[in-house]
């Protein structure tokens, strides 16, 4: 499904849905972290996604992660709420959500790095150096803790 993201631009539509969702913050041995590269707006991000009923937000990170990058992780602390009302986004189905994310940090257990074809079109380790080089969503480093 096709999204596009609005980040305090005046001109977006008004949200319709807020969904609890998750990100992790991987980083493996060498203190690279888990990027994946997202097939609905183009962007590099965090692994992450929306709470399905019946499991716990942790369980949703760690669904997600293996989902969209093949890695198995643990959950070894929070990052951070990120609850942004001026960051929407809209589905071409007609939803527009507003941020409402849960990022947690997590440390690498096994699992095959790969893309998963659906939603990501591939997954990387990238150094801290690495990330200015690639598309990220202004909102990761603009978004707020309440």
């Amino acid at each position: 499904m096709a999204r596009v993201d609005y980040y305090n631009d005046p001109n977006a539509p008004k949200a319709n849905s807020l969904v609890p969702s998750v990100t992790a913050a991987v980083r493996d041995d060498q203190g690279c972290l888990l990027l994946i590269h997202k097939i609905d707006n183009g962007y590099w991000a965090l692994p992450g996604g929306g709470m399905e009923l019946g499991e716990s937000i942790a369980d949703a990170a760690i669904r997600e992660v293996a989902k969209e990058g093949g890695i198995r992780i643990e959950i070894t602390g929070l990052v951070g709420l990120y609850t942004n009302p001026g960051h929407v986004m809209a589905y071409d189905d007609g939803e527009v959500r507003q941020e409402f994310s849960v990022c947690f940090h997590a440390r690498p257990q096994g699992g095959v790095l790969r893309e998963d074809g659906t939603e990501t079109k591939a997954a990387k380790w990238v150094s801290v150096v690495e990330l200015d080089e690639l598309s990220i969503h202004p909102c990761a480093s603009g978004s707020t803790m309440p």
